[in-house]
């Protein structure tokens, strides 16, 4: 089987989450909690060779290819099909607690490629953009129900994108005409919405409310800050947890929560005596996020924007912490 994806900062993971040291070098879990085609989880398994990975999915069509392409590692790999927020809320009692966490918050090449679910707006394809397609609203039916003014706010809002307002009045005007149903309809409205220096510019003019769209569908930031506390308080004692973002919209939060993890105290100004214990709940490994050199980009284009970040856990973290001094 070819596969499509090129996992990100993968030599930058396997440094900074390496099983290396004691408790962990021996038998360490790692939960890899956007498996997708199994990229990084190959590499780790590969290289430590006492590593047990349990890898994650919301996707089942790819997270099959997964299990072909880590079937050569046998018992050493468990699957568990649904979103990590579900998996690290209620992490199941029958599997071992994790010494390494990663989040790998990017879409797969996979869905842009080869789902057929107008991740992308290269192709002519349904616009759906799910993970899970079995489950809740799909992209064309935000298109083609949510009020102009909400979907102008929710493309500012999730894609940043400064000429939402036009973007969402030429979306609601082309709908009277009937439902907007493919990723290229839509993508020819925005095109056409946008005035000749815009469509001109260094990315298509779709792509901010392709990704405002996909955001708001599979409940991305919604899902993230709740989901990364529950998975640092999964996590091992001296264990460490990595996350990858594509955008400076899961950075803040990511960038964030960290650093209320390495705070001696995170109580709000209001609270005049401290509560939240007053240790840092891990050390900040990453001062600054890992970025990828010149030479990655130049080989894997979409790894342009990626993040990491990288903590090490050294008690459990309290609600504070998540919605502690920066908030979210």
């Amino acid at each position: 089987m070819e596969f499509v994806h090129t996992p990100v900062l993968l030599q930058e993971c396997l440094n900074m989450l390496s099983p290396a040291g004691e408790p962990f070098e021996q038998h360490a879990v790692m939960c890899d909690s956007t498996l997708g085609e199994g990229g990084h989880s190959f590499a780790f398994l590969s290289k430590f060779p006492e590593l047990t990975v349990i890898g994650i999915d919301a996707d089942a069509g790819i997270q099959q290819r997964a299990k072909e392409r880590l079937a050569p590692f046998g018992a050493r790999v468990h699957f568990y099909n649904g979103w990590f927020n579900d998996f690290y809320e209620s992490y199941p009692d029958e599997l071992p607690k994790p010494d390494i966490i990663l989040f790998d918050l990017g879409i797969s090449v996979y869905h842009y490629e080869c789902s057929g679910r107008g991740f992308s707006f290269k192709n002519d394809e349904p616009l759906d953009m799910r993970l899970d397609s079995s489950v809740g609203e799909s992209a064309a039916d935000i298109i083609n129900g949510m009020r102009e003014e909400e979907l102008a706010n929710l493309i500012y809002l999730y894609g940043e994108e400064k000429l939402s307002r036009r973007i969402a009045k030429a979306v609601a005007e082309a709908r009277k005409g009937g439902h907007i149903n493919s990723s290229k309809a839509l993508a020819d409205i925005i095109y056409d919405a946008v005035p000749a220096y815009y469509q001109h510019g260094a990315i298509h003019p779709a792509t901010r409310t392709f990704q405002a769209l996909r955001i708001a569908v599979n409940s991305e930031l919604r899902r993230l800050p709740k989901s990364i506390h529950a998975a640092f308080n999964d996590l091992n004692d001296g264990g460490k947890m990595g996350v990858i973002t594509f955008h400076s919209l899961e950075d803040r939060i990511v960038k964030n929560y960290f650093r209320n993890l390495g705070r001696q105290c995170v109580c709000p100004p209001e609270v005049a005596q401290c509560r939240c214990g007053g240790k840092p709940c891990a050390e900040v490994l990453t001062h600054k996020p890992v970025e990828p050199t010149a030479d990655e980009v130049k080989i894997n284009s979409p790894s342009r924007s990626a993040k990491l970040r990288v903590v090490r856990k050294l008690r459990n973290a309290t609600e504070y912490h998540l919605f502690g001094v920066e908030g979210y």
